[in-house]
């Protein structure tokens, strides 16, 4: 299957996490109220750090959760379909609980102008991952398959670094214009 319709499966795997996240009811946040204390906290420190240091955490964090996907890709592709559809369920639920508390202007403030970079990375980057893991599972089973792993390793080792070059960019946003958006 080429990249392009492996990009579709990751837009579709997210959309199911953000149907589901739309449809989960918010009473549903009491049973996380530690989780949603736990990054509240996380918040407040990231905003205790510098700024550098802080554009430096989140890249690495969400490089480092591409990676890991890509390199655990061949087992089921779950790291992949788990990121893809998490990331969506959370955007969706957090989405709805803060609109409901503050307003939807203010959730589209606060993840518009990072997302239009690290949505597409996200997206780009677990969408290499699926097609690679894909190759790697068919690889083990099919012998006739092996000679195209590597090929596909390179192929989408490049598509994981352009996503991963698309996290520098969010994560400068998300350190100095989302916090003058929000206040």
């Amino acid at each position: 299957m080429s990249y392009k319709k492996w990009v579709f499966v990751a837009i579709f795997l997210c959309g199911v996490g953000l149907v589901f996240g739309l449809s989960t009811p918010t009473s549903f946040a009491r049973l996380m109220s530690e989780d949603i204390t736990a990054l509240e906290e996380l918040v407040e420190f990231l905003a205790s750090l510098p700024s550098g240091v802080t554009v430096i955490f989140i890249f690495i964090k969400n490089a480092s959760a591409l990676l890991l996907s890509f390199i655990f890709s061949p087992i089921l592709c779950l790291p992949p379909i788990l990121a893809l559809t998490v990331n969506g369920w959370l955007l969706a639920f957090i989405s709805v609980l803060v609109s409901q508390e503050k307003s939807l202007g203010f959730v589209l403030a606060g993840l518009l102008p990072h997302g239009v970079f690290e949505l597409p990375a996200l997206i780009m980057g677990e969408a290499a991952a699926l097609s690679f893991g894909a190759v790697a599972i068919l690889a083990l089973f099919k012998k006739e398959r092996r000679s195209l792993l590597l090929p596909s390793l390179k192929l989408n080792l490049r598509y994981l670094m352009i996503a991963v070059a698309l996290l520098m960019p969010a994560a400068i946003v998300e350190t100095y214009v989302t916090p003058l958006l929000l206040t």
